[in-house]
């Protein structure tokens, strides 16, 4: 492990970018001491998806107390912390408003270092946690709710994108479909086990492809048919089985990641692979990308679901590299809802 000057490296780390809101305190970016997670699904099932305002109101509500679990957790307080770390973007700007006040609050009233995190360089960061031996370079596959990526990570903090999504992305479609067939939010969980029961081979759902690309992904129109078969049932007055319909979707999701992976690690000779976030947990991509990569001999890596979804643990880790490279923020560190991986910070 890296260490500065043989001292262990403590971060307070939040978390807010969407509907959870969480703290964790974390020891030299792999050892979780504590990892609080006030999730607000339940508020958010009543209305059929995240309600950017409630999640707002949440945050503000929960933050102070999640983040005194952590420390409480971790048997640590604020002046044993060596720098204060949270999530900048992307995502929802009021959500991330709310964490971002609160971690400059904090730095400012210690005097501690204030590192603004990437969320999704978080998410590729849980690996390291899951992982302690995983060493950089390697691919990452990333598929959650807003984002679909395909990085080789070159080195910590150091990421090239192959492959992005050009339209929806993977939790993103998983979500509309699963409101169409009637499953309700969230919608990646609830399609994922409604397809344990269905045949992924009964309907033939388009593979969505973009001709000038290898890499990047496209999933609208996969989701475009699936509403066109269940609108054509309708006229037709024929009923369809939801269980079907979601392998069925499930399966075309899941062939897409994965071939796109594994074109990845043959192109650019990598040994190594792992999956990050939310849609990460999705047990058939977990067991496809298993199975393609013990046909190739690559070794795969996939954090476990406490990992996968929104959490500050990842975010601790992460910032613990940015730590190291000195590459902390200043006291304007503003929510940038559309910040682009890789996109850097002004040091200061």
């Amino acid at each position: 492990m890296m260490t500065t000057e043989n001292k262990d490296i403590t971060i307070l780390a939040i978390e807010s970018s969407c509907d959870e809101t969480a703290a964790a305190v974390v020891v030299n970016g792999r050892t979780v001491l504590s990892n609080e997670i006030s999730s607000q699904i339940d508020i958010h099932t009543l209305y059929g998806g995240v309600v950017p305002e409630i999640a707002s109101r949440k945050h503000t509500e929960r933050i102070n107390q999640v983040v005194r679990k952590a420390l409480q957790t971790a048997g640590k307080t604020l002046d044993d912390m060596d720098a204060i770390a949270v999530t900048c973007g992307p995502g929802l700007v009021g959500a991330l408003l709310i964490g971002v006040s609160e971690a400059k609050a904090l730095a400012f009233a210690t005097g501690k270092p204030l590192i603004g995190v990437h969320h999704i360089e978080g998410h590729i960061c849980a690996n390291f946690i899951a992982a302690p031996e995983l060493e950089p370079p390697f691919l990452c596959l990333v598929v959650s709710g807003g984002h679909t990526h395909l990085v080789l990570v070159k080195g910590y903090g150091e990421y090239e994108i192959l492959g992005r999504t050009r339209d929806d992305a993977a939790g993103e479609a998983f979500d509309k479909v699963a409101r169409a067939i009637g499953l309700g939010y969230p919608g990646g969980p609830k399609i994922d086990k409604a397809a344990r029961e269905g045949n992924p081979d009964a309907i033939a759902f388009p593979r969505g492809k973009v001709a000038e690309s290898a890499y990047d992904f496209s999933f609208s129109g996969l989701k475009s048919a699936v509403l066109n078969y269940i609108n054509s049932c309708d006229m037709k007055g024929e009923t369809f089985s939801v269980e079907d319909v979601a392998a069925s979707f499930q399966k075309a999701v899941v062939e897409v990641l994965v071939s796109h992976a594994m074109a990845g690690v043959e192109q650019y000779g990598a040994d190594k692979i792992a999956l990050a976030g939310g849609v990460a947990s999705n047990s058939a991509l977990r067991a496809a990308m298993q199975e393609a990569c013990g046909e190739r001999g690559v070794t795969f890596y996939c954090p476990p679901p406490v990992l996968c979804t929104d959490n500050a643990a990842m975010i601790g880790c992460a910032a613990y590299y940015e730590f190291l490279q000195g590459k902390c923020s200043g006291y304007d560190l503003n929510a940038m809802p559309n910040l682009a991986l890789g996109e850097k910070r002004e040091s200061r």
